[in-house]
């Protein structure tokens, strides 16, 4: 079904919908997600997951997961699990599942029709050698003296390329093109190099392995792909696709471009990622810091933010940065609907309510989530006479329009009553260690009949009931907008402040519990519950501050 024709629809989508008015291919619509396992996905891999299976699924069609493992030094079965775990936790679903080694032998035939056509041939010539005969973008290239060789001579050495008769680099396969191309990808391209070493699902059983330009474009006609979606870079690469598709008359899969997802604070370039893993920057590929799928998803993330944040950006034809805050602002929006509200005290003082029964404890109640219509249920909570509250919460001597505590200060108690700052003592070094306060029994939330008014609400958690959790507290990676620039070394740019850990907070009882779900600590944020947590030692992870601080930060600034 052709999408609703009063919505706004992107240049692919415009693409789409003509191929179909004109039933190419059938009408069909068969698109591709083609990683390579050398690493984990990133938020760039994100939005390309979102377009490929999304413009499938709004037009009827289906996306083939296909791992593109032409590369054995470098990839790893560790890396193709995380990336089907990855898409299904975005909520997508694959039609087939397969890899470029699937096809391995149909390239090798591939490979050798086209030395038959008299159109691609073995060159002896080194890297350096070829880089220099390749000429200059405003330079024709120059013919290698390999160049000339008969097909039964080129067959004859691809064939012992195939056999392991040679060491590595010391002969490659090229395409015979056109030295003179303005384009450099098509100054005879390299088809096959040899690379003796272990792939993770051939074993042993091949020495040479396509590159990427000869491979992808095959795969995709082998598939029958219609809709062979890349990022802008693939822009020059896209009339050697054509070639090869056209020389070896096949499937005529077509190739479009869009813009990738480049993101402030961040870098998603997978060697850099590497470094920051191997160089003991960050913890591993889902420290939460970093901008991995799987680092998003331990941090709280959840697949509907990401979703919406890739709807947002929408589809262009044009570079950009996209600012981070964008993505922020989606998993807040997100969470405020369903992450249920508990108290968490992360820097605690105690307070003490002097004219409160000392051997009694109130249950009280609060809402799991107020923004939910039907307030998604509610829980227990346990109120006493000692508290613990933010030490944030407490001035000694407060300025004017502070709405906390203070000698002589009101404020209500989330969930609980109206109480009044009566004393505070301090201990040698000159610290506040408790405070006092009384109560007014006639305040309490929802049967209020003191007829007071404040205007400060402050959280708390009983002292007798609390429960203990480490909390990390999250921040952006990087300090600069464009750690990723060349200028400097990208690990001079990682922010100090990016990981605060606070090893012993105070929990409502009710998080002993705690679900892997989105918790809003009130007034603190939005946490999750990480993996490192065990029986009596919780650790949550902050996703995202209740609001965005840094760009209070920048007005300052």
């Amino acid at each position: 079904m052709i999408a609703n024709e009063e919505k706004s629809l992107n240049f692919l989508e415009e693409i789409l919908e003509e191929d179909i008015r004109a039933n190419k291919n059938g009408g069909a619509v068969l698109t591709r997600f083609p990683p390579e396992p050398n690493g984990y996905l990133h938020i760039g891999h994100a939005k390309s997951i979102c377009l490929n299976f999304g413009i499938a699924q709004r037009y009827n069609g289906k996306t083939n997961l296909r791992f593109d493992d032409t590369n054995p030094v470098t990839e790893d079965t560790e890396y193709v699990e995380s990336i089907k775990e990855d898409i299904k936790w975005l909520g997508f679903e694959w039609a087939n599942e397969f890899y470029a080694s699937d096809y391995f032998d149909t390239l090798y035939d591939f490979a050798v029709k086209l030395i038959e056509k008299g159109l691609a041939y073995v060159d002896d010539s080194s890297a350096e050698e070829i880089a220099r005969l390749k000429g200059t973008p405003t330079e024709p290239g120059q013919p290698s003296v390999y160049r000339s060789r008969s097909v039964e001579e080129n067959l004859r050495l691809f064939a012992e390329m195939k056999a392991g008769n040679y060491a590595d680099g010391e002969k490659v396969l090229r395409a015979k093109i056109d030295l003179a191309s303005p384009n450099m990808h098509m100054r005879d391209p390299i088809m096959y190099r040899i690379k003796h070493a272990h792939h993770h699902r051939t074993g042993d059983k091949w020495c040479i392995y396509p590159m990427y330009d000869f491979a992808h474009g095959q795969s995709d006609a082998i598939e029958h792909i219609t809709h062979s979606i890349c990022t802008l870079e693939f822009i020059p690469h896209r009339p050697l696709y054509d070639w090869f598709i056209e020389k070896l008359e096949i499937f005529p899969s077509k190739q479009y471009e869009f813009a990738r997802l480049n993101l402030n604070y961040t870098v998603t370039s997978k060697r850099k990622l590497l470094q920051l893993v191997n160089e003991g920057f960050v913890s591993g590929w889902d420290d939460p810091r970093m901008p991995t799928i799987s680092a998003l998803r331990r941090r709280g993330y959840t697949p509907a933010s990401i979703r919406d944040f890739c709807d947002r950006i929408g589809i262009a034809k044009r570079e950009n940065v996209i600012d981070v805050s964008l993505l922020e602002f989606c998993i807040r929006e997100d969470l405020n609907k369903t992450a249920w509200r508990r108290m968490a005290v992360l820097d605690p003082v105690k307070l003490v309510i002097t004219n409160y029964p000392e051997d009694k404890t109130e249950v009280l109640h609060g809402e799991n989530n107020p923004e939910a219509e039907d307030g998604d249920g509610y829980r227990e909570i346990p109120f006493s006479r000692e508290l613990w509250i933010e030490r944030e919460d407490f001035m000694e001597h407060p300025p004017k329009k502070f709405f906390r505590l203070g000698p002589g200060l009101m404020v209500r108690l989330k969930h609980a009553y109206i109480i009044k700052c009566e004393d505070f003592v301090k201990d040698e070094h000159d610290m506040v260690t408790e405070i006092r306060a009384t109560y007014i029994p006639e305040s309490k939330s929802g049967q209020d009949t003191s007829g007071i008014h404040v205007k400060g609400t402050i959280h708390w958690v009983s002292v007798p009931h609390a429960k203990t959790a480490e909390i990390r507290l999250y921040d952006r990676l990087f300090s600069v907008e464009d750690p990723g620039s060349e200028e400097r070394d990208f690990k001079e740019y990682i922010n100090p402040q990016s990981l605060n850990v606070l090893p012993a907070a105070y929990i409502e009882p009710d998080l002993e519990h705690a679900a892997n779900r989105g918790y809003q600590f009130i007034r603190k944020g939005y946490f999750t519950l990480d993996k490192d947590s065990q029986p009596g030692k919780l650790v949550f992870n902050r996703t995202v501050t209740l609001k965005d601080t840094w760009a209070k930060e920048t007005k300052k600034a």
